[in-house]
């Protein structure tokens, strides 16, 4: 994830080509504020097309519909100590997650986010908890870092972004189970959760509550619906580190499919089509 800055700015430029070649409109719209037939993509534009309409739109006339009906499913009925365990105690011992990750501090978080796997059909819900805990298992190596290897070394500030200006001396490296990256995250999940992303990012590595938090506040922004919508486990991927997909780093994309399918088979659902991206 913290390499999407990438991916984004040339899909901005790209987006900027099409709109000055083409009648299509496209403005800001992080808050998916669009007008009527316009589309609210992954990156909160609005506009219509593939860019906007398919994978990863938010709202609008996506190509793809998510079921949004609730069902019944439990999620600590599924993230039971057992399952939870069987991943955290593949760390070493001496790994800094081993004392800041827990079921319990997962389950304290999700009350915040009442939609994470129970919404959709039983399956749709279990293939999303598959899939968080697929992605959360390859970035932070089963629970084991809760900071970006060698983090502070790397420049994760988008200057252009004036909406979220970086701090001086503040690092936006990735943190927490998703390694959430970049000022343009930092700042509106903690404006979202209630901490102040901008000024205190150490806050995700400090507090493990908020940590998760910034987990699901990711997840439910880019990635459920996508879940939901049925577009594959491959479309995950590319919601995370699309910089992963199209062979920049097929060994990332498969080490996610292999964790994903595997708790698949814990949980007892099939891994559904379209895994790799």
């Amino acid at each position: 994830m913290a390499s999407r800055v990438t991916n984004y700015l040339l899909t901005f430029i790209l987006l900027a080509i099409i709109g000055a070649r083409s009648p299509r409109i496209f403005v800001w719209g992080q808050n998916c504020g669009c007008s009527s037939g316009l589309c609210c993509s992954q990156y909160g534009y609005c506009g219509t097309g593939d860019a906007y309409c398919g994978t990863g739109c938010q709202q609008g006339a996506c190509y793809y519909t998510p079921n949004t009906t609730k069902n019944d499913v439990s999620v600590p009925d599924i993230v039971t100590d057992e399952f939870f365990d069987g991943i955290i105690d593949q760390a070493a011992s001496t790994c800094a997650g081993r004392r800041f990750y827990s079921r319990a501090v997962f389950l304290q978080a999700m009350e915040d986010y009442p939609n994470f796997g129970t919404t959709g059909s039983e399956d749709d819900s279990k293939r999303e908890i598959a899939a968080f805990f697929g992605h959360v298992t390859h970035e932070t190596e089963h629970f084991c870092y809760i900071e970006e290897i060698n983090g502070t070394s790397k420049d994760y500030c988008d200057e252009t972004n004036k909406e979220w200006p970086c701090k001086p001396g503040k690092g936006y490296y990735g943190r927490g189970p998703i390694q959430l990256s970049w000022n343009y995250n930092y700042g509106p999940a903690g404006q979202s959760i209630g901490f102040d992303g901008l000024n205190c990012p150490e806050v995700v590595a400090d507090d493990p509550v908020v940590s998760f938090k910034t987990a699901f506040w990711y997840w439910m922004k880019n990635v459920h619906s996508i879940v939901i919508s049925g577009q594959g486990f491959g479309a995950t991927i590319r919601a995370i580190n699309g910089l992963e997909c199209d062979g920049g780093n097929s060994a990332a994309v498969n080490a996610r499919v292999k964790y994903y399918t595997q708790y698949c088979d814990q949980i007892g659902v099939l891994p559904g089509n379209n895994l790799t991206c």
